[in-house]
């Protein structure tokens, strides 16, 4: 895929023939699960979010609606929305689901009792049974400030309260929730090579390059088609595609944490649209002063958007290596 577009603008990520790049994904898609992994069709596990659905209608018409098989993969803490949109999707393209409540799984590993215990030593009052919490990152992205996280608890009624995360308890809610993607990831490839199908991942160019996966969690698949694509290429995608328009309406969450939480408060800091076109000018080393010109910025913001990107591809780099031998 080329972007010809050379001085920067807000359209320069526009996908202008999406016909032929979707046949393009798709061509490659084929001839990878067919030819490279030998395997007859793919699982996709999906959530009701917008990358999944993305990589469902193209494993669908890569592949064909027989040979896809979609995995439904809720937990206690998911929304009830996910599983009824993941549902919607592959009514809508015709593929066949299975339903994994991951929930036992989960509490055999101790995911939630090691996270709630974490979040008490935060919040002695903290309530798993009345009370949920996530994890927030509240300062502005704007500024060249390291990243801090906050815990927020969220009582019955409403009312919330926020403190700064020590690093002991941070590591400690993180590991035990990433229990969640690795049990997935092992559900997926249990259905993989039950059917001899590949594993369809699901990430996109952002989670991929900083960083937004668990390692051997969501981040372990056998290909990833979209993983070349910028957020705002995924929505283009889908609507060519015809996603459903209540999954392309839904706001982005991480649908991980007790307390709904979006994927820009947790960890990417600013609106994917804006986002998209400021890493696209870093990648491609346009400089600062055209960038804040175009988006109506300052040239300090960006140039810190800057430093906060190669902060956090610096940061998250084990997770894209390889066994080290």
């Amino acid at each position: 895929m080329e972007i010809t577009a050379k001085s920067f603008s807000k359209d320069i990520l526009r996908l202008e023939n999406i016909e032929s790049i979707c046949d393009e994904i798709c061509q490659k898609l084929r001839t990878n699960v067919r030819n490279k992994l030998k395997r007859r069709g793919a699982v996709v596990g999906i959530s009701g979010g917008i990358d999944s659905s993305v990589v469902l209608a193209l494993a669908t018409r890569a592949l064909g609606k027989d040979n896809v098989r979609g995995i439904l993969l809720p937990e206690r803490d998911s929304s009830p929305d996910s599983l009824m949109l993941a549902q919607k999707l592959a009514e809508k393209f015709g593929v066949k689901t299975t339903i994994e409540d991951i929930t036992s799984a989960l509490n055999g590993f101790g995911c939630y009792k090691r996270r709630d215990e974490a979040v008490s030593n935060v919040f002695p009052e903290f309530n798993p049974l009345m009370d949920k919490a996530k994890i927030e990152i509240k300062q502005n992205i704007f500024e060249n400030i390291p990243t801090i996280f906050s815990l927020t608890i969220v009582k019955p009624d409403g009312s919330q309260q926020s403190k700064l995360l020590p690093a002991k308890e941070y590591l400690q809610i993180v590991a035990s929730t990433n229990f969640k993607q690795r049990s997935r990831m092992s559900m997926l490839y249990y259905y993989g090579e039950s059917l001899h199908y590949a594993v369809v991942g699901t990430p996109n160019k952002h989670e991929v390059e900083q960083g937004f996966f668990v390692k051997y969690g969501d981040g372990g698949a056998d290909v990833m088609p979209i993983g070349h694509l910028y957020k705002t290429q995924v929505y283009q995608l889908a609507e060519y595609l015809g996603v459903p328009q209540e999954i392309i309406d839904r706001t982005p969450t991480t649908d991980t944490y007790s307390a709904e939480q979006t994927q820009e408060e947790f960890f990417y800091q600013m609106p994917f649209q804006e986002m998209d076109l400021i890493w696209y000018a870093w990648e491609n080393k346009y400089e600062v002063e055209e960038v804040a010109t175009a988006l109506n910025k300052l040239v300090e913001e960006i140039r810190n958007i800057y430093k906060n990107f190669e902060r956090k591809q610096n940061t998250t780099e084990y997770l894209r290596l390889a066994p080290i031998f």
